[in-house]
């Protein structure tokens, strides 16, 4: 009895004493992370600054872009601009048009449009919504030449890499001309919701009219993109810039403001497009995304027909992701019927496996009922504080974030349009932390979140979903991020990005812990 005693109390104290060295470093800078919090808000951000964050899932490339470079750019391309409407257009620019290229030395007018392509210093007026600013500022600034998109990447790819950032998945908008004419072709009835057959039926005509003749053009052009972006940042050379360390996929943006035929056209030419990139082992779409106001006209209308768009799509095409914009609205910017059911529609027939902003969580039939099912099924949502209360003035305790956390649904911060909010993903960190009371540890499991639920091909590093304690088993009892992992877990990280990834924020995460 005595000898059972005494191999219970040794491996007590030997699990105690792994558990302590383990975890020694993550303890001061939990300590250094709550000191930060008590010196306030400029503090933290320094602290935080350099915290690893792991992944940014919900990232509009324009929308990511800070209005100066659009205004550079602008003047570089000859671009004119209008100071009434305060939009790029062509030349010539002739009164009262004034050339871009002007622009910086005008700082009357230099301001003016920086305020009218962001948030910045906006308040709220009569007919004027900080919801009517955020999506007026596209088009504002969508006069832009086509062509800067590698610039943009680099852009956004920089300022993840100096937030010790590394992966993101930024949503694109791809050429799509041949597949909304060819929609014209097709008999879609209106005011009706078409079988399975019928889908079906739309689907091999749109592919007999030659929709997939726009695939390898939607493919080149991402590709494009990188093959610039790593140009910029020197990759491969001896000179190469920190951002050549971010891992950066793409999104295929379906526009949901559309009619529906085109919708289903552009789905189709989608769905199509990362098959193919699946297929080939490419490293550049990796998953779908519809986008555009959720309270537009058509957007409302028609969105229980885009869910069973993509149930039926999904049904041919199972391996490709799904991210949903879904629940960005509140009460008062729809009728209250408008609010029920977008959620679970997205992830009942939209097979989503994340939700971006999820805001209308709890006008929902049976929000508990639906907190239950995507906390069973990990269905992840993507937080986006500081847009939230930008376009739907909604924030702190009246935001769902708490509520999600309660349930066990994993949630990431995720900035949407940084450039627009003028703000970027350690700012929405330092927000999250004092306004929602986080630990360091809850911090780290955000990251985690993130990194866990990007749309990487492989298996996971984690033995279960969304468990963040216990590795794989060709990793297990491996000191994770550790830089010589034994055989079998080095072949298991080989073979899945998601995992590698994984385990190169375990890596920073103990490179950032051993400062402390």
């Amino acid at each position: 009895m005595r000898r059972v005693t005494c191999v219970a109390a040794c491996l007590v104290f030997a699990v105690t004493t792994l558990y302590a060295q383990a975890t020694a470093p993550q303890i001061r800078a939990a300590r250094a992370y709550q000191s930060a919090v008590k010196n306030g808000r400029p503090a933290l951000r320094v602290f935080l600054q350099n915290f690893p964050k792991g992944a940014d899932l919900h990232v509009h490339l324009s929308g990511a872009v800070y209005a100066e470079s659009f205004i550079r750019e602008a003047g570089d391309d000859g671009l004119c601009v209008d100071p009434a409407a305060l939009r790029f257009v062509k030349p010539p620019c002739e009164a009262p048009l004034v050339a871009a290229a002007q622009v910086p030395a005008n700082q009357h007018l230099y301001d003016r449009l920086i305020d009218a392509f962001s948030m910045r210093d906006f308040v709220p007026r009569a007919g004027v919504s900080g919801h009517d600013q955020f999506f007026a500022t596209f088009a504002r600034f969508g006069g832009i030449n086509k062509g800067h998109e590698g610039e943009w990447a680099d852009e956004v790819a920089a300022r993840a890499a100096a937030q010790n950032q590394p992966y993101l998945e930024l949503m694109e908008t791809p050429p799509f001309s041949h597949a909304a004419r060819i929609a014209r072709q097709i008999r879609w009835k209106p005011d009706t919701t078409p079988t399975a057959r019928e889908f079906a039926h739309a689907r091999q005509a749109l592919l007999d009219l030659g929709l997939r003749d726009e695939v390898a053009v939607d493919r080149a052009q991402v590709k494009a993109i990188e093959a610039r972006r790593r140009a910029l940042e020197r990759c491969g050379t001896p000179r190469a810039a920190p951002a050549c360390q971010v891992e950066v996929r793409y999104l295929y943006q379906v526009l949901r403001g559309n009619p529906p035929e085109q919708v289903f056209a552009q789905t189709l030419l989608g769905f199509e497009t990362v098959e193919a990139s699946m297929e080939a082992g490419d490293e550049s779409f990796v998953g779908i995304n519809f986008v555009m106001p959720e309270d537009g006209y058509l957007s409302m209308r028609d969105y229980t027909l885009h869910m069973k768009m993509l149930d039926y799509l999904h049904s041919v095409y199972p391996r490709v992701h799904i991210s949903l914009h879904a629940g960005e609205l509140t009460e008062g910017t729809v009728p209250p019927e408008g609010l029920r059911f977008h959620i679970r529609q997205a992830v009942e027939l939209g097979h989503a496996e994340r939700i971006g902003h999820g805001v209308d969580l709890m006008y929902e039939d049976d929000a508990r009922g639906l907190l239950k099912e995507m906390a069973a099924k990990h269905v992840m949502v993507e937080i986006n504080l500081s847009s939230n209360e930008e376009i739907l003035d909604v924030k702190g305790a009246d935001h769902p974030f708490p509520l999600y956390r309660a349930a066990r649904v994993p949630v990431a911060l995720s900035t949407d349009d940084e450039g627009v909010s003028r703000i970027d993903l350690t700012h929405e960190y330092v927000r999250a932390a004092l306004d929602y009371h986080l630990s360091y540890e809850n911090l780290k499991d955000l990251a985690r979140t993130g990194m866990e639920h990007s749309f990487l091909p492989g298996t996971s590093l984690w033995a279960q979903d969304d468990v963040f304690s216990s590795s794989a088993a060709a990793c297990k009892g491996q000191a994770l991020g550790g830089e010589k992992p034994d055989a079998a877990c080095r072949t298991f990280l080989a073979g899945s990005q998601k995992a590698a990834a994984q385990w190169e924020l375990e890596r920073r995460f103990r490179v950032f812990e051993a400062k402390f």
